[in-house]
C-alpha cells in the first residue's frame, strides 16, 4: 500500500489540530514488517472527527478482532475537520489510515460504522475525500469493498445505495468473518459479484443490490417493501448477536491518543443489552438479551486496563449500568483496589430510585459533581404511556436523597413531542422540576441554597425503527418550538435551567430514522449543496436539505411526521433485531392505553420472540435489585 505521509506532513502545519492526524499513539498496533502481504487489509472509519471517533468503544473492539484473526490486519480512519478536508482537496491527499497513512482505496476492505442520523452526508464525505464513487454500482472491480455496521443499520435503506454491505447487529464475530470471505475470495479471483454472493451467506449481511423495490400493491403480497433478486438473498435478515460477551475480557486494550477525547477515560463495558422496555428506544431492542460480564472479570480487566493506559478515571459503561446484578460488588471491590490512588470510577447515569442515588455515592468518594438522571415525560400518565416505570416519587426522593448526600447540581433529560403528548404534559415537565427543586432546597443547609442548579434537557422525540413507536411521526419544528416556549414560559425558578435541541437537526433525524431508498437521492443531493457535519451547529445547512427535497421532489415532512398503520409495511421489515412485529405492535397498543410492561430480567419473559428465536437465554450473574 501507498505511503501518503511525506504529503501529509507538509499540510499538517495548516491544520488546526494536527494531532486529530498523526500516528504512533501511545497503545496503537502496527503491522510487522515481516508480515504476509496476503494478509487481508481492513480500515475502520468513523466518520466523524478523531476527538470523537476514537472515543467510540466500536472502533477499537473491531480493529482488536481483526488484527488478532490470521491473516488479516486492521487500521483506523476518521473523517478530518471541515477546513482541513478542504486544504486535502487543495492538495489532492486522499483520506488515509491512521497507522500506515495509507490511502482508503488501497485497503481491501473498509467498514464505515453509522453512529447517528446525522452522519449521513459525512459517509458521503469520507466516501468523496478517498477518491471512491460515492454509490455502490459505480464501483470498480478492484475498489475495496465498502461495508456499513452500527445502530443506523436497522433502518439501513436511506445509506443502501451508497454500500456493498451491511452489517446488522454486534460485529465481534461478523466483521472477522466478512474480512475473512472477501480475503479468501480475492485471493481465488472472484468477481465483485461473486463477493457478494459469498458475503450474502454470512448471518446477518445485507447486499442492498441483491433487492428491488416495490410497490404498495407488491409490497403488501410480499409483506416487504423489497424483494430478493438474487438467489443468495435472504427475505428477512436477522441481526448477528455476539453469545460470547459474557466470558469475553471486559479490557478491550486500547489507545491512549494524543488529543483530548470527548470521553477522554477508559471504558469498560460492564453488561449488554437492557430489558427495561422503554417504548422509544431502539437501543434498548437492537442489544437485548441482557448479558452481564462477571465482577471478577470487570474488576481485573478494569485494573489491567488502568495499569496499560495511565487514565485517571474508569467509566462502568453499559446501557443500564446500575442494574448490574453484582454492580455494589464490582464499585466496592473497585473503591478498595483504587484507594488512595486518586482514579475515579464512574456509572453514565443513575436509576431513579434510592439504589441509584447509592450507587452514586459508591462512586463520588469526596467529589459531588452533577447527577444525571432520565425521567423522560413529565406526568405518570405521559411515563406510563412510554413505559418508563417510574413514579414521581421516585424522582423526588431520589433527588432528595441526593442532595441531602452532597450534591447541588442536576442534570434531569426530557423528551418533547412523545406520542400522545399534550400540553399539560408539557407544563408537567415544569411542575415535576419545580416540585423537586422545592423538595431538595427543603434538604440543604440554608447557606448552599444559592448552589441548588437544576438543568433540563429537552431533546425532541426521534420516532425509531425497530421500536413500539416506529410507527408514530415526529412533531412537526414549529410545534416543537410552541412547546418548547411553553415549558420554559411554566418554569418560574430561576434556579431551574431549561436547554433544547434543534428541532431542524431532529427533523433530518427522523428522515433518515423513517425513511426508505428514496432518501439516498436527498442525502447525496443535500451533500451536492455543502451539507456535512450536520451534528455540528457550525456546519448545519437545514437549507440544503429542503432545496434537495425539492429537487427530488420528496415531501420530506410526510417522511418525518406521518404516522403509519399497524399493517402497513415498513421501509426497514426486511431487517430483524429480534425483537417480533407481533410483539412491537402489542406493545404500542399497550402504549396508547398507558399500560406499563415488566422488565423481563426481573419478572420473566415478556414475548419479545428474541431468546426463542435465537436460541439464547440472557446471561445474569446474580439477583438483580429492582
Amino acid at each position: 500500500m501507498r505511503d501518503l505521509w511525506p504529503r501529509l506532513s507538509e499540510l499538517l502545519p495548516r491544520a488546526q489540530r494536527p494531532v486529530r492526524y498523526i500516528n504512533h499513539e501511545f497503545g496503537a498496533l502496527h503491522r510487522s514488517p515481516d508480515a504476509d502481504p496476503a494478509d487481508t487489509s481492513f480500515v475502520i472509519v468513523y466518520p466523524d472527527t478523531y476527538e470523537l471517533g476514537q472515543a467510540n468503544q466500536a472502533i477499537h473492539i473491531l480493529v482488536n478482532r481483526v488484527n488478532a484473526t490470521p491473516g488479516m490486519f486492521g487500521e483506523r480512519a476518521f473523517l478530518p475537520a471541515a477546513e482541513f478536508a478542504d486544504e486535502m482537496r487543495s492538495a489532492h491527499l486522499e483520506l488515509f489510515s491512521l497507522e500506515s497513512c495509507a490511502p482508503l482505496r488501497d485497503f481491501d476492505v473498509v467498514g464505515i460504522t453509522l453512529p447517528h442520523e446525522l452522519a449521513a452526508t459525512n459517509v458521503l464525505e469520507t466516501l468523496d475525500l478517498a477518491g471512491l464513487p460515492l454509490r455502490a454500482a459505480d464501483r470498480a472491480e478492484d475498489d475495496p469493498i465498502v461495508f456499513a455496521g452500527g445502530p443506523c443499520t436497522f433502518n439501513p435503506e436511506p445509506y443502501a445505495p451508497f454500500f456493498d454491505a451491511i452489517c446488522i447487529g454486534e460485529g465481534e464475530e461478523a466483521v472477522p468473518e466478512m474480512v475473512a470471505a472477501i480475503g479468501a475470495a480475492r485471493r481465488a479471483g472472484a468477481s465483485r459479484q461473486r463477493i457478494l454472493e459469498i458475503l450474502a451467506d454470512i448471518d446477518g449481511v445485507y447486499i442492498p443490490a441483491f433487492y428491488e423495490l416495490l410497490d404498495d400493491e407488491q409490497a403488501a403480497r410480499q409483506g416487504a417493501r423489497v424483494r430478493p433478486i438474487n438467489a443468495h438473498a435472504r427475505p428477512v435478515i436477522e441481526r448477528r448477536v455476539f453469545e460470547g460477551f459474557a466470558s469475553s475480557p471486559a479490557w478491550e486494550p486500547c489507545i491512549v491518543p494524543f488529543a483530548d477525547l470527548v470521553h477522554d477515560r477508559l471504558n469498560v463495558e460492564i453488561l449488554r443489552g437492557c430489558t427495561r422496555g422503554c417504548r422509544f428506544c431502539q437501543a434498548g431492542m437492537m442489544y437485548r438479551p441482557v448479558r452481564e460480564r462477571s465482577a471478577d472479570n470487570i474488576v481485573s480487566s478494569t485494573l489491567e486496563g488502568l495499569a496499560a493506559t495511565g487514565y485517571d478515571e474508569v467509566s462502568l459503561t453499559s446501557l443500564s449500568t446500575t442494574d448490574h446484578s453484582q454492580i455494589r460488588e464490582i464499585l466496592t471491590r473497585l473503591n478498595s483496589a483504587l484507594s488512595g490512588t486518586g482514579i475515579r470510577v464512574s456509572i453514565p447515569s443513575q436509576r431513579l430510585d434510592a439504589f441509584g442515588v447509592d450507587m452514586a455515592q459508591m462512586v463520588a468518594g469526596e467529589k459531588r459533581g452533577g447527577l444525571t438522571f432520565a425521567p423522560e415525560a413529565g406526568t405518570q400518565r405521559l411515563r406510563d404511556v412510554i413505559n418508563k416505570n417510574v413514579t414521581e416519587d421516585d424522582v423526588i426522593s431520589s433527588l432528595t436523597a441526593a442532595f441531602k448526600a452532597g450534591w447541588r447540581r442536576c442534570k434531569l433529560y426530557f423528551m418533547l413531542g412523545l406520542p400522545t403528548e399534550t400540553d399539560d404534559d408539557v407544563k408537567g415537565i415544569a411542575d415535576l422540576v419545580q416540585h423537586a427543586f422545592e423538595a431538595v432546597r427543603a434538604e440543604v443547609p440554608p447557606a448552599e441554597r444559592g448552589r441548588i442548579r437544576l438543568s433540563v434537557s429537552c431533546a425532541l422525540f426521534v420516532p425509531k425503527a425497530q421500536t413500539p413507536f416506529q410507527w408514530d411521526g415526529q412533531i412537526a419544528p414549529e410545534e416543537a418550538l410552541r412547546r418548547v416556549r411553553l415549558l420554559r414560559d411554566s418554569a418560574k425558578y430561576k434556579a431551574i435551567d431549561v436547554h433544547w435541541h434543534d428541532p431542524a437537526t431532529s427533523f433530518v433525524e427522523a428522515v433518515m430514522s423513517r425513511g426508505g431508498r428514496e432518501c439516498a437521492d436527498l442525502i447525496e443531493g443535500a451533500y451536492r449543496r455543502g451539507a456535512r457535519f450536520d451534528a455540528w451547529t457550525e456546519h448545519f445547512k437545514p437549507e440544503a436539505w429542503h432545496e434537495a427535497a425539492a429537487e427530488f421532489g420528496l415531501d420530506v415532512d410526510d417522511i418525518a411526521q406521518r404516522s403509519f398503520t399497524l399493517d402497513e409495511i415498513l421501509p426497514w421489515q426486511h431487517i430483524s433485531s429480534g425483537a417480533s412485529l407481533s410483539y412491537l405492535r402489542r406493545e404500542y397498543k399497550r402504549a396508547l392505553e398507558a399500560q406499563t410492561t415488566p422488565d423481563c430480567s426481573f419478572v420473566g419473559c415478556t414475548g419479545c420472540s428474541l431468546c426463542q428465536s435465537y436460541s439464547i437465554d440472557m446471561d445474569i450473574q446474580g439477583v438483580r435489585c429492582d
